[in-house]
């Protein structure tokens, strides 16, 4: 697994690399300092491998050297959060 992130802001995401070809997207609008997290996708052939949880451990410590907050309106956001407490912080 790889923790290698493409913040890619014209495009309104974050894509990492997960493995070979694979990347997993989460795709965000910007509201002020939020950044309202809208979709996550994880490739077909990956889900239910442990790749969400590798996507999020990428993604969040980058939005908070960011210094934003986080909107989850993704279900998978939202319930990441939920279960780890450690990025209370950042939800907006």
């Amino acid at each position: 697994m790889s923790d290698v992130l493409y913040f890619e802001p014209d495009l309104s995401q974050f894509r990492v690399h997960l493995e070979g070809d694979y990347y997993a997207v989460v795709k965000f609008e910007i509201k002020s300092d939020v950044y309202v997290i809208t979709s996550t996708k994880v490739p077909e052939e990956l889900r239910g491998k442990g790749y969400g949880k590798v996507m999020m451990e990428a993604v969040l410590p980058e939005l908070e050297k960011m210094g934003v907050k986080v909107k989850p309106v993704c279900s998978y956001v939202a319930h990441y959060l939920e279960r780890n407490p450690q990025w209370a912080h950042l939800k907006a």
